[in-house]
């Protein structure tokens, strides 16, 4: 049905003849007599299937495999449908698609995603064929981000989100591969910026802090572990649970997560004062807890340098992220892993990497000897809190001012242990610990 032939310098053809008589050649070019001789298997199998009007599997995945340039061979004889033309498009072309099309994504993941874009385009010029990126090209451009000065996790994030771009441009088939699949993207947690933010230095910064709003934005990222902005800004007081000592934190980083949208944290007693008393300020009606720095133009982060500064403090590295691995790491001396992460809102592994810290205290006392290091790691002034020891606002509203005066003086140095050992009982526990979860 058909044949191999030869040309000049190596290159191989095939002969058919076609269902009207004629025939026709294809022209493989350089080619071995191996592969020339597979080829004309595959077309023995294609001709016969357009014969009878039907073609087997592996003839079909053949022909969706081919070449452009050899496919258009075959639809010049006859023997296939021709492919629609490939749409060579521009990086900028691209990447301009792709975000328009991430309709599923957060404003603040737009913005990463084009910080990245902008770096591609930067390098690489707007009007770059997509499908003249390489590998090579790939590594230079890594390199590039190295030279702008860009601290190693966020090159390593750029890298991850380059390959989400060209995965996506693989997947349309724009591209047969994906030139930054072998670029490092795993962020690993730079430890030189972490800082363990200590009770005394927490109580300097609520004492600086403006008002009372601000003092509980500062504890509840400080105590409750909780995400700055967003989590904070997004609680309301139907979350607070007063009779059960509980707070139900809805997190917008983790609600594309099925079951992560929301998580509960103990109303810790670090925590209840500010709570109570931006409760008593809160006009009638009021369903945000914090209302006065919602706006866009808000910046926190800004406001909180100014705080620190006034607190006699240095600016720290990421200070909301220490503040919440400040948090974490300390609940960690006191509950199960498992139960910390709960709270926290992330995974053992995540918690382990980026959150908890070994702090120069933790040498000092193993320094110490065993004895003190058996001791309880984290002995720190008693907080207010429990259900036996302070009303709730809804119980007694008009003495809440009275209770917000009060609360504080409630020590556990002032009770005494009792016969039954060091361990307290459930009632006594649950006067200065939250009920788990």
């Amino acid at each position: 049905m058909a044949s191999t032939g030869k040309d000049p310098n190596g290159r191989k053809r095939i002969l058919f003849v076609d269902a009207d008589g004629s025939r026709k050649t294809i022209r493989l070019g350089k080619a071995s007599q191996k592969q020339a001789d597979a080829f004309k298997v595959k077309l023995e199998s294609l001709i016969a299937g357009k014969f009878t009007g039907s073609l087997d599997d592996e003839t079909s995945r053949w022909i969706a495999a081919l070449p452009d340039d050899m496919h258009s061979k075959l639809a010049a004889v006859g023997l296939v449908t021709p492919r629609a033309p490939t749409v060579n498009f521009t990086l900028s072309q691209f990447l301009s698609e792709y975000l328009k099309e991430r309709t599923d994504i957060k404003p603040q993941t737009a913005v990463v995603l084009g910080h990245t874009r902008r770096n591609l385009i930067a390098f690489f010029g707007a009007d770059r064929a997509l499908s003249n990126v390489t590998e090579g090209d790939a590594d230079a451009w890594r390199l590039y981000l190295i030279g702008q000065g860009l601290s190693d996790a966020t090159v390593c994030r750029r890298c991850g989100v380059a390959k989400q771009f060209f995965r996506s441009a693989v997947r349309h088939k724009l591209i047969p591969s994906n030139p930054f699949t072998d670029l490092k993207s795993c962020v690993k947690a730079n430890r030189k910026r972490w800082r363990f933010i200590s009770r005394p230095d927490a109580q300097r910064i609520l004492n600086a802090c403006p008002d009372s709003q601000w003092r509980l934005i500062f504890a509840l990222a400080r105590f409750g572990g909780l995400r700055t902005p967003s989590e904070i800004m997004r609680l309301r007081w139907a979350d607070v649970d007063w009779e059960n000592n509980r707070i139900t934190v809805h997190s917008p980083k983790t609600e594309h997560h099925a079951g992560h949208e929301s998580r509960q944290i103990p109303l810790f007693g670090e925590l209840r004062p500010h709570l109570m008393q931006v409760f008593e300020e809160a006009e009638p009606g009021t369903e945000a807890i914090i209302t006065r720095y919602r706006l866009d133009n808000m910046n926190l982060r800004t406001q909180f340098g100014r705080i620190l500064t006034k607190a006699g403090l240095q600016v720290w590295p990421k200070p909301f992220q220490n503040l919440r691995s400040t948090r974490e790491t300390e609940l960690c001396e006191q509950f199960p892993e498992h139960v910390v992460c709960a709270w926290i809102g992330n995974s053992k592994l995540v918690a382990r990497e980026h959150y908890l810290q070994v702090r120069d205290e933790d040498f000092e006392r193993a320094a110490s000897g065993p004895q003190s290091a058996a001791q309880n790691p984290a002995q720190y002034a008693a907080v207010p809190g429990g259900n036996d020891l302070t009303p709730t606002p809804q119980e007694a509203p008009e003495d809440a001012g009275l209770l917000l005066s009060t609360t504080a003086s409630k020590s556990l140095q002032n009770r005494e242990v009792g016969r039954v050992g060091f361990e307290p009982t459930q009632a006594y526990a649950n006067g200065f610990t939250a009920h788990p979860l």
